[in-house]
């Protein structure tokens, strides 16, 4: 008799927090001392096996300013033709990168800059799943993985607002094998729809020491943003 156990596949869960440094989280209109505003938060990574939950590591991650030109069009319903997201896009879809750690070390991501437009080397997810999009040729390979849900939650931190939005996506043991993957981000389209998205602007960027991917595994990203 085949043992189920040793079938059952390694979870890796992948949790992202995004949001503003406490420098912009201070009350006043005059704060002379606080430091410059910009997006900040902390990604943790877990393994998921048979013996519970093991926490691998902790790192930052960065919205970068493409993502930032496209909240400036989103809070006027404004639109800016001289940037490249477009006012009606949304974020609706995820990538996967192997270059977010320098070469000979895997476990020391390097920190993204505010001016990319995009992760250093995408991984190719699939050749058959229609759920993804971004196909390229001569690949023949989808790049960009839809998102599992979007979920509304309260922060306990500011009189329980609804201020928090929770982003899941699963890349299964059939999704991105052969790569170590170091690197992933969010991306802005004009539908969600595998058939009809046709364009991609990245919003924010993570790196994370390097995680092997092959069939035996599969990752759950948790991707929290804070408004």
């Amino acid at each position: 008799m085949e043992d189920k156990k040793a079938q059952e596949p390694e979870t890796i869960v992948v949790n992202i927090n995004e949001k503003y440094g406490e420098a912009c989280l201070q009350d006043g209109v005059r704060n002379h001392g606080a430091k410059s505003r910009k997006p900040e938060g902390f990604v943790e990574i877990y393994s998921v096996d048979k013996d519970g939950v093991k926490q691998k590591v902790g790192k930052s991650n960065l919205v970068l300013l493409c993502g930032r030109e496209w909240i400036a069009q989103r809070i006027c319903n404004a639109e800016n033709i001289e940037v490249a997201p477009s006012q009606s896009d949304f974020i609706s879809w995820f990538g996967l990168g192997y270059s977010g750690t320098p070469p000979g070390d895997a476990i020391n991501p390097m920190v993204p800059t505010n001016d990319m437009v995009s992760l250093s080397n995408e991984v190719p997810l699939s050749g058959t799943d229609t759920l993804c999009t971004d196909f390229r040729t001569p690949e023949s390979m989808y790049y960009k993985h839809p998102l599992d849900s979007i979920v509304f939650q309260q922060d306990t931190a500011y009189n329980d607002t609804w201020i928090i939005l929770k982003i899941t996506i699963t890349i299964s043991m059939d999704h991105a094998n052969g790569y170590n993957l170091s690197e992933a981000g969010l991306y802005l389209s004009d539908s969600n729809d595998s058939a009809v998205a046709s364009n991609f602007n990245i919003f924010s960027l993570v790196t994370f020491p390097s995680i092997a991917k092959d069939n035996t595994r599969q990752l759950v990203f948790y991707w929290y943003l804070y408004c």
